[in-house]
């Protein structure tokens, strides 16, 4: 069992007022672990709902930024901050009940079993996707593909954003001199550990489309992901480290 107050949940936020409240029950009912907003002033009231939040429930902590400035900016932080708090487990999801909070306990179980980095995967046996059309499936598909020739990893998910990182691993992988944003900068923190030989393990999910607000998608963060992981392999070859296997494990 991961010691509550050693595991922090790392959620960044823009106009999420209507998911937030709901979210924040149904992780405390999951996990018990310290809960870390992360708002860029969101016009909708978010950053004043997760002070209300903060007040009234135990373990849950807001860091307000002044403007929306961007998915890696956002999660940096929360990291950051998770470390120097002393957290030991330090997970990331998005707040929208896309991840599902039920599948946050084995995910843990997997880090306390001695992964360092563990990825909620869509793409492993007895992982899926609901509510998505046909063409964005495929979309996704095609992008997962792309990165994983281009950056020769096993990992069959490197876009997805649910997971959960011991806290050496985040200082191993550097997170203070990360280059990406959007989807691009979650395949750069996993295929990071993958490069230093760190443990990767992914654990199925099914991702859910979100059922109220609007999705933070958008076209230039899609483009973003193509001309980035071409130069995250250049760099890669340039440091010379070997990738290791990546274990998928059951549902």
């Amino acid at each position: 069992m991961v010691a509550a107050s050693r595991t922090w949940i790392v959620i960044p936020t823009y106009n999420e007022a209507e998911n937030l409240r709901a979210l924040v029950a149904a992780i405390r009912a999951a996990v018990a672990a310290t809960i870390l907003v992360v708002d860029d002033n969101s016009p909708d009231g978010t950053g004043g709902l997760a002070d209300v939040l903060a007040a009234s429930v135990p373990d849950v902590h807001v860091l307000h930024r002044p403007a929306k400035a961007g998915l890696a900016a956002a999660y940096t932080a929360g990291f950051q901050r998770a470390l120097v708090e002393g957290a030991d487990y330090v997970l990331e999801m998005d707040a929208d009940f896309s991840h599902d909070p039920s599948d946050l306990p084995r995910l843990l179980e997997a880090a306390g079993a001695g992964a360092d980095v563990v990825l909620g995967s869509r793409y492993v046996p007895g992982g899926g996707v609901e509510g998505w059309s046909a063409d964005r499936q495929i979309l996704s598909r095609a992008g997962g593909l792309y990165a994983r020739v281009v950056l020769g990893s096993s990992v069959r998910d490197l876009t997805g954003g649910f997971k959960c990182f011991r806290a050496d691993a985040l200082r191993v992988i550097g997170i203070d001199d990360l280059t990406a944003d959007g989807y691009a900068f979650q395949v750069e923190t996993t295929f990071r550990a993958e490069r230093a030989g760190l443990r990767v393990e992914e654990v199925p999910i099914v991702f859910r489309e979100r059922q109220a607000g609007r999705s933070k998608m958008s076209p230039a963060i899609a483009a973003e992901a193509i001309w980035r992981i071409p130069r995250m392999r250049l760099s890669a070859r340039r440091h010379g480290a070997p990738a290791p296997a990546v274990t998928a494990l059951p549902h």
